[in-house]
């Protein structure tokens, strides 16, 4: 499986004005490649909502894209908390982002659900205290 185009960004913990800036060049990307509308959405949407997370909860991180021939694949890296509970933290509306993220209207607990339901695939590897790792894939 060779991939078509590969991009790396470093994700600014400390910068929400500059949160979305990789999904904004991933989506110019996959554009440029013919990619159907409907998939560079649901990418675009996937990667924000990571981005955002990246911010809010882990003090930034690595976005990686990677397209295939048959699928797109967006892995999220961070060296942040870890998340205790995955379960948990799956749930809509659920979320520990303090109260002045809140007041910028950020951590509404949409983010993972958000993440998954615009993916095909989502795997989460978070290990409390040392980081995660999100894997998802969009199929082309």
């Amino acid at each position: 499986m060779s991939e078509l185009l590969k991009l790396t960004f470093d994700v600014d913990g400390d910068n929400f004005t500059s949160a979305g800036e990789a999904s904004v060049q991933t989506k110019k990307n996959l554009r440029m490649l013919g990619v159907h509308p409907d998939v560079v959405r649901r990418v675009a949407i996937a990667m924000y909502e990571g981005e955002i997370n990246m911010v809010i909860h882990a003090g930034g991180g690595v976005a990686t894209v990677t397209v295939y021939p048959e699928k797109i694949e967006i892995v999220l890296e961070d060296k942040g908390p870890g998340i205790p509970d995955v379960e948990l933290a799956m749930k809509e509306g659920f979320s520990t982002a303090p109260e002045n993220i809140r007041s910028l209207g950020f951590g509404a607990g949409m983010g993972l659900p958000n993440m998954k339901k615009n993916t095909d695939t989502m795997v989460i590897d978070s290990v409390f205290g040392e980081g995660t790792k999100i894997t998802m894939t969009v199929n082309l």
